[in-house]
C-alpha cells in the first residue's frame, strides 16, 4: 500500500482527495455492478500469459484466486486483479516486492527498498489484496489477513477521507488515495480493463473450469435411497434416455433430469455434477459424495467441475460430466459390474450439441455436450482438454436431445 509514491510520509497520505464523479466502478460488487460474465479466470490467465510469456507457473491459478475470495467478499475483483497487474508489472515484480512474498498489491512496500509484507501463498496474497481494497470502501475488517490493513485501521488513516467521499467508493477514489502523487495510476488500470474487454473478454474461455473451480464445485455421483434406488437399479439406460427425452419435451424448454424421470430426480440430489445416464446397480448405490482418486491431471478437472451454476453469470459448464475422474472416483466397488461404455451429459447452455468420445482403459465415454451455435468446436475442445484428455468428437448435432438419442445407439446398455 502507498508503495507507488517511494517517500510520502503519513501525513501526506491524510490529505483528502478530491471526491468527483468516478471513471473506474465501484469497489463493491452487487445487482447494479456486477463482474462481466465474460471476465472469467481462464479468460483473465490468457491476457496475463499475451503480456507475460515468462509467467512463473507458480501464479497460474492467481484469477481464479481473485474470483473465489472477491465473490465472498463482495468485491469487484476484476478491478482488484487489473490493479494487481499494474502493481506487478504483469507478475513480472521488478520493484521492490519479489515473487516469493505471494504480495500483489505491494503492501507495506513503501519505496527505498522495503519490500513490505509476504503472504505464505497465492491464495493468502490474494485475499490481503482484496480485503484491504474492501477497507477503503469503509468495510471493518475483524481479522484482515495483511498487518498492514490491521494497522490503516486501527489508525483511522483513512476515515476523515472516507467520510468526505459522496456516493459509493470507487476504484478511481482508491488510486487515489492509494498513490496520491501518481495521477497516471487509475488511467494506468482503466487501460488494462480497456485491452481486456476488447480482447480476451470477446474471447472463447480457454479454461472454464478454473471458474467452477473457484466457486469450489465438487464431482457428485447420483445417490438415491429407498424405492427409488430400486426402481433406478432396474430401469435400462435406454430407457432413461427416452424419458429424459419425454421430459424435456413435457418442460417445453429443453430442460433434462439427470436422471431421466422428474420422480427419480426429486428423489435424489440436485441434478449432480457426472449424470451416468447407463450406470449399474453397484454405481445407484455408491455413496453421494466422494473423492476423486485419479491420477493428478483427472483429480484436478474433477474438483474444478461445476455442478448446476445457479448464477447465469459464470459462463463455464452447468451440467459437467467429468468421465475420467468419476470412473476412478467410483473404483474399485464398481470393477466388477463397470460397463464397457457409459454415456454422459454436459452442457455449455447452447442449444445445439456435439458427442465427444474418450477411452478409461477397457471402457468408452460418449458425452453429449451441449454447445452454442458458432462456438461449437471451440467448445468442444475446451471440453476435451479439461474433463476428456485424448477424446474426439464423432457426431454434431441440431439438438441436444437428438445426440443423446445417437449416444445410446453407440452405447445401448451398461
Amino acid at each position: 500500500m502507498f508503495h507507488r509514491a517511494a517517500s510520502i510520509s503519513i501525513f501526506v497520505l491524510l490529505t483528502a482527495a478530491p471526491a468527483v464523479a468516478a471513471d473506474l466502478p465501484a469497489i463493491k460488487a452487487g445487482k447494479d455492478n456486477p463482474v462481466p460474465a465474460c471476465a472469467t479466470p481462464g479468460r483473465l490467465m490468457a491476457y496475463v500469459k499475451s503480456r507475460n510469456d515468462k509467467l512463473d507457473m507458480q501464479f497460474d491459478g492467481i484469477a481464479t484466486e481473485y474470483m473465489r475470495h472477491g465473490e465472498a467478499l463482495g468485491v469487484r475483483w476484476d478491478y482488484a486483479f487489473f490493479q494487481m497487474l499494474v502493481e506487478t508489472g504483469n507478475l513480472t515484480f521488478k520493484g521492490d516486492v519479489r515473487p516469493r512474498q505471494n504480495n500483489f498489491a505491494g503492501l507495506g512496500a513503501t519505496g527505498g527498498g522495503e519490500p513490505g509484507e509476504s503472504f505464505k501463498d497465492v491464495s493468502t496474497g490474494a485475499r490481503a489484496h482484496l480485503e484491504h481494497v474492501l477497507m477503503y470502501a469503509g468495510e471493518k475488517l475483524d481479522n484482515p489477513t495483511a498487518e498492514r490493513t490491521r494497522k490503516v485501521q486501527e489508525w483511522g488513516v483513512l476515515t476523515s477521507w472516507q467520510k468526505s467521499i459522496k456516493g459509493p467508493m470507487t476504484f478511481t477514489h482508491l488510486t487515489r488515495k492509494w498513490s496520491p502523487k501518481d495521477r497516471g495510476y487509475s488511467n494506468d488500470i482503466g487501460s488494462v480493463a480497456e485491452r481486456f474487454m476488447a480482447n480476451d473478454c470477446r474471447s472463447a474461455d480457454p479454461r472454464p473450469e478454473l471458474a467452477a473451480d473457484a466457486r469450489g464445485a465438487k464431482v457428485e455421483t447420483i445417490a438415491a435411497s429407498g424405492k427409488a434406488a430400486n426402481e433406478f437399479a432396474k430401469v435400462s439406460g435406454a430407457e432413461l434416455a427416452k424419458r429424459a427425452v419425454e421430459d424435456a419435451r413435457a418442460n417445453g424448454d429443453g430442460t433434462r433430469s439427470g436422471l431421466g424421470a422428474s420422480g427419480l430426480a426429486a428423489a435424489a440430489k440436485p441434478l449432480p455434477a457426472v449424470t451416468i445416464l447407463n450406470a449399474p446397480k453397484s454405481e445407484a448405490e455408491t455413496p453421494t459424495s466422494i473423492e476423486p482418486v485419479a491420477a493428478p491431471a483427472a483429480a484436478a478437472a474433477a474438483k474444478s467441475a461445476p455442478a448446476v451454476s445457479k448464477d447465469k453469470s459464470m459462463p463455464a459448464l452447468n451440467v459437467v460430466a467429468a468421465p475420467q475422474a468419476a470412473a476412478a472416483a467410483i473404483a474399485p466397488h464398481a470393477e466388477a459390474t463397470a460397463s464397457k461404455c457409459r454415456v454422459w451429459q454436459a452442457s455449455y447452455g447452447g442449444g445445439k450439441a456435439v458427442i465427444i468420445k474418450a477411452g478409461t482403459g477397457p471402457e468408452t465415454n460418449y458425452t453429449v455436450l451441449d454447445v452454442n451455435e458458432g462456438a461449437e468446436k471451440r467448445e468442444a475442445e475446451a471440453y476435451i482438454a479439461a474433463y476428456a484428455k485424448g477424446g474426439q468428437t464423432v457426431g454434431e448435432f441440431s439438438s441436444p436431445n437428438q445426440a443423446l438419442d445417437k449416444a445410446f445407439e453407440l452405447c445401448p446398455e451398461g
